[in-house]
């Protein structure tokens, strides 16, 4: 048995190897990546923008947004709606008037129908009172496909002007309804609560806010919040805390530990974290519908 070289290519079988390494070279196919930390939106930054929220709330499902740019967002949207909506009335309008305009010329064409059959009737009677004189033929209508006007209509399909033309695609009624960016469920301002964030109180780190590492904590127990510690909001009061003091504290008699009120299962939210490649998603989306608007 010959041996073979680490590249052969004689082989009956196409290994393993050979196909990882020709994916790989080809570019096509199957690849499998590690998500870095970049690709993750901070914990405290507004699901939209990406940046820190100024006034930040939460949504019932979690998603955290800053308030001026989800109003921003849904005055778009209004507009939006609202453009197509004007639309939809103009081409109802236009169907409405087409639907008359079709209604009057069928009844001017019965009207035509009727006189023409009257006519008819009118000279059958006059040729059957006339007398025929020997070697003499009454003449009939023409039943030739070229009479009566049908020579100057164009029998064939390819003529340009006798092509079928493409209709423009009928508007539906648009819905009034504002969904939310991330969860896609309806938007409600309502149903946002604000969120109060804990600072991290320490006089030796002398960095603005922005550029801290150590930016907030957990309001109960004062655990450095970061993207890798799962976090809460409360709903009646907005602190933030994090899951675990919610499983060890919170979660044996469902009370507040700041302020001591009862509290349900519903009263806990929380906060999700987005990927960056859903915010592009979104961005593209808000930047097509302005200039839409334009």
């Amino acid at each position: 048995m010959t041996r073979h070289a680490r590249n052969c290519t004689a082989g009956a079988v196409y290994t393993y190897h050979e196909k990882q390494k020709d994916a790989s070279q080809s570019g096509y196919g199957t690849q499998n990546e590690r998500v870095g930390k970049d690709s993750i939106k901070s914990f405290d930054c507004c699901s939209m923008t990406l940046q820190p929220c100024r006034t930040p709330i939460v949504s019932p499902e979690g998603h955290l947004f800053d308030k001026e740019a989800l109003l921003q967002y849904m005055i778009t949207k209004k507009k939006e709606i609202s453009r197509k909506l004007k639309e939809y009335e103009k081409q109802k309008h236009k169907e409405e008037d087409e639907l008359a305009e079709l209604g009057r010329a069928e009844q001017q064409s019965k009207v035509m129908d009727f006189l023409n059959r009257e006519s008819m009737v009118k000279k059958q009677n006059d040729i059957y009172k006339m007398k025929p004189e020997k070697g003499s033929e009454v003449n009939s209508s023409s039943i030739s496909n070229m009479a009566n006007g049908l020579d100057k209509q164009l029998p064939s399909f390819w003529v340009p002007s006798e092509t079928p033309d493409a209709k423009k695609a009928p508007i539906t009624k648009p819905d009034k309804t504002i969904y939310c960016p991330m969860s896609g469920k309806p938007l409600k301002l309502k149903n946002f609560v604000d969120v109060k964030w804990t600072l991290v109180n320490d006089p030796s780190d002398k960095k603005s806010l922005a550029v801290r590492e150590n930016r907030y904590m957990c309001a109960v127990t004062h655990d450095i919040l970061s993207n890798a510690v799962p976090a809460a909001v409360i709903r009646t009061t907005g602190h933030v805390i994090t899951m675990e003091c919610f499983e060890k504290l919170i979660k044996k008699d469902w009370l507040h530990p700041l302020t001591g009120e009862k509290l349900t299962e519903k009263d806990i939210i929380p906060l999700q974290r987005v990927r960056i490649i859903i915010y592009y998603i979104v961005k593209l989306y808000i930047i097509l519908c302005s200039i839409l608007l334009l």
